[in-house]
């Protein structure tokens, strides 16, 4: 082997095993991060409103670059201390939840258009609440909750509610301050 053959090839596997320390580095930083959504929506697990977090009348948010015809709230979700009950009254304007995991990422979402009778209830459990909760029911009174199954105990929930006018903000707003986070009572008694 020449030298130059080995200079060749101990460069490509430098260059492999930097691509590969790199791409592990950017995946894992989310999980190292101490000022995450998580941490900064912390406050709001033992609040049973969500939080706004978006720029409420042009002030500071911590979001990057906000949408201003949104308010967007946020809160946390411990679901180690049983299901979240996520409950919201729905209006003319578009209405709309992402669920996310502590470090994951998005694994639910929906829209006002799920809403029954102008009110929107959601039951965030972990994949054994929900069989505790199955097990609990009464055969002859159907359930009818919006069940979503978590991936993680732990993570957050964003409402967005669309404020088209500038006069319409101050709604939007306050429908998005109105939705509830509360460790769901009927679960807990049922299991």
């Amino acid at each position: 082997m020449s030298n130059l053959t080995r200079f060749l090839l101990a460069t490509l596997c430098g260059l492999v095993l930097a691509a590969g320390v790199h791409i592990v580095t950017v995946f894992l930083a989310p999980s190292f991060a101490e000022n995450d959504a998580f941490g900064r929506l912390q406050e709001t697990l033992t609040e049973d409103q969500a939080q706004l977090i978006g720029p409420a009348g042009g002030g500071p948010t911590w979001l990057p670059l906000p949408d201003p015809a949104t308010a967007v709230a946020a809160c946390a979700f411990d679901l180690s201390d049983g299901p979240v009950r996520v409950t919201a009254k729905t209006g003319q304007d578009f209405l709309s939840f992402s669920f996310h995991t502590k470090t994951r990422g998005v694994f639910f979402a929906v829209t006002d258009r799920a809403a029954i009778r102008g009110e929107l209830e959601l039951v965030v459990m972990t994949p054994r609440q929900l069989d505790e909760a199955r097990a609990a029911e009464d055969e002859n009174e159907p359930n009818r909750d919006v069940r979503i199954v978590a991936p993680q105990e732990q993570g957050y929930i964003v409402v967005r509610v669309a404020a088209p006018n500038p006069s319409q903000r101050a709604q939007a707003e306050a429908a998005a301050k109105a939705v509830t986070c509360t460790v769901d009572e009927d679960d807990d008694e049922a299991s």
